[in-house]
């Protein structure tokens, strides 16, 4: 049983890499949606999916690492308690991509509305400039994903399996 953080800011691609992840048959969540998130660590979730500033459920995040005895398992988030569960993790895999290719993303993405809204841009890029290094200290590997998907998933994949 391996298990896997992937953290990252907004942008960076950790929802992509859950997909691709899932398609190659390995158990990966997002914990963005699924009741993982809430605005404080043990108030219950008043809806699926995160919003900025809230932190991780963690009696969810503890089922969720218990229950994955058995198995390979990449939990993705980046929130302000995920440090933590750094000790239940075996490897803390960084996303990472330049300003402009976050900008990018941000602004053509479908799925998710974050980055669109009055300030939302402008505040992901202040949180990439301060968080990303945060999240680069605590990380056993840092990926750019400004490369194509099946590198920066064989990339993963070569490094904690």
């Amino acid at each position: 049983m391996v298990r896997v953080m992937l953290t990252g800011v907004s942008g960076v691609g950790k929802s992509t890499v859950v997909a691709a992840l899932n398609a190659r048959g390995y158990r990966a969540v997002d914990t963005d949606y699924g009741g993982y998130c809430a605005p404080e660590a043990d108030a219950d979730p008043p809806g699926p999916t995160a919003q900025p500033g809230w932190v991780w459920h963690e009696a969810r995040i503890r089922s969720l690492l218990d229950g994955a005895a058995d198995e390979t398992l990449f939990v993705s988030g980046c929130v302000p308690n995920q440090g933590r569960f750094y000790a239940d993790f075996d490897h803390v895999v960084l996303l990472s991509a330049a300003p402009a290719v976050v900008r990018r993303r941000l602004l053509a993405r479908a799925g998710n509305p974050y980055g669109k809204g009055p300030g939302e841009l402008a505040q992901a890029l202040r949180d990439q400039a301060e968080v990303e290094p945060l999240l680069r200290a605590g990380a056993t590997l840092e990926i750019d994903t400004d490369t194509d998907l099946e590198t920066v998933v064989d990339r993963l994949l070569d490094h904690v399996l």
